[in-house]
């Protein structure tokens, strides 16, 4: 069963024309609302706002924009450059929106039918959030076999950070869907949940996802997650990632880093679940990654996510007027602080630039065996 029977995302097709509608993840977990996008302008100011976010579902949501824009007829190029920028950090967005942009070009460039090529952006993106479910199912599978190859006394106890379910994926997501699969074959002793400041991402989404499943979870802030490896009451961490550099460095939810840095000295698998699109072959290193800033109000108030979604301050305070916030949106892992990458075509450890060229030749490989 999904953790909610409300897909994160969805195309429509009502009289009045076609619609991207998504679950408004601003509004989670108090209220299950959907919004429709019309157009690719409106799906934009939805990945900005984080309505819609998770690196494997912008992929999705940036195919389907691409669609939606061709299918209402409008400019196919230009609504794809301003998808690609709506977040810069997530490479999944690009890669769907050039997929579908591609599929679009190539018809249109062969028939000279805008019409043809519409329903071939469609068919690409319907493929791309097809794959990646099936891609979440394998992702599980290997990375439940890491697990109790790294722990075979079971009873894992798994610490993550942000959110990595079906909220941010075609099927059961990348991180907790591996740490679903365990709860499911009855090796998941615990699910440490970090709240994620300061949007909450965990305690809003992760916990939500968790309750929703009936898998035993507790919520802990961030800075108590070093008190909790100290007890020796961690297994193993487990997170997604929203780039992955060629050299294997991982650009994730801010917060990864530190976790990483505390595995590492407890002597724990630290292990990153994404797919094969989040590894980016174009970005060499964790200093290439470009990381997204975001408004300083989210730190120096308490603020709702909606009131956050809509760009502008209106919270509580709780620093005084005028105080300037770090506020970055990502922090960058370097590989050797990673025990293993998993994917839909297996797991690599060590993580090296090697080991990940391999891997990404494999997928090649195996998605055109001629």
């Amino acid at each position: 069963m999904r953790p909610t029977e409300i897909p994160a995302i969805r195309w429509e097709e009502p009289p009045e024309g076609p619609v991207l509608v998504l679950l408004d993840q601003t509004r989670l977990p108090a209220e299950e609302v959907e919004l429709v996008c019309t157009d690719a302008s409106a799906l934009v100011e939805a990945i900005r706002s984080l309505a819609v976010r998770g690196a494997p579902l912008l992929g999705i949501a940036g195919a389907y924009g691409v669609a939606l824009a061709a299918a209402r007829g409008f400019d196919v190029p230009e609504a794809a450059r301003a998808l690609e920028g709506a977040r810069p950090t997530a490479v999944n967005l690009s890669v769907g929106v050039r997929r579908a942009e591609s599929a679009y070009q190539a018809v249109l460039a062969r028939t000279g039918d805008p019409t043809a090529a519409a329903v071939a952006a469609l068919a690409a993106a319907r493929a791309l959030h097809q794959e990646d479910a099936e891609a979440s199912a394998r992702m599980a599978a290997h990375g439940l076999t890491l697990l109790d190859e790294l722990l075979p006394a079971g009873g894992h106890r798994i610490l993550t950070h942000c959110n990595t379910g079906s909220l941010v994926s075609g099927g059961e997501g990348t991180a907790f869907a591996v740490a679903l699969a365990a709860h499911r074959a009855g090796r998941l002793r615990r699910l440490w949940v970090d709240e994620t400041r300061p949007l909450l991402q965990g305690a809003r989404l992760t916990a939500y996802e968790a309750a929703r499943s009936g898998m035993p979870y507790t919520l802990l802030t961030d800075n108590a997650a070093g008190s909790l490896f100290a007890a020796g009451e961690v297994d193993a961490v487990l997170i997604g990632a929203d780039r992955i550099a060629a050299d294997g460095s991982v650009a994730n939810k801010v917060g990864s880093y530190p976790l990483a840095v505390l595995a590492r000295y407890h002597h724990v698998p630290f292990i990153v679940v994404a797919p094969v699109t989040t590894i980016d072959p174009d970005t060499p290193d964790g200093a290439s990654i470009e990381v997204e800033q975001r408004p300083g109000f989210e730190v120096t108030e308490i603020v709702a996510p909606q009131v956050a979604a809509a760009g502008a301050a209106g919270g509580i305070p709780v620093a005084p007027l005028g105080t300037q916030a770090y506020n970055p949106a990502f922090d960058v892992t370097p590989p050797e602080l990673v025990t293993a990458i998993v994917t839909e075509e297996g797991a690599v450890s060590p993580v090296t630039a090697e080991s990940l060229a391999g891997l990404c030749a494999r997928s090649r490989r195996t998605a055109d065996p001629a």
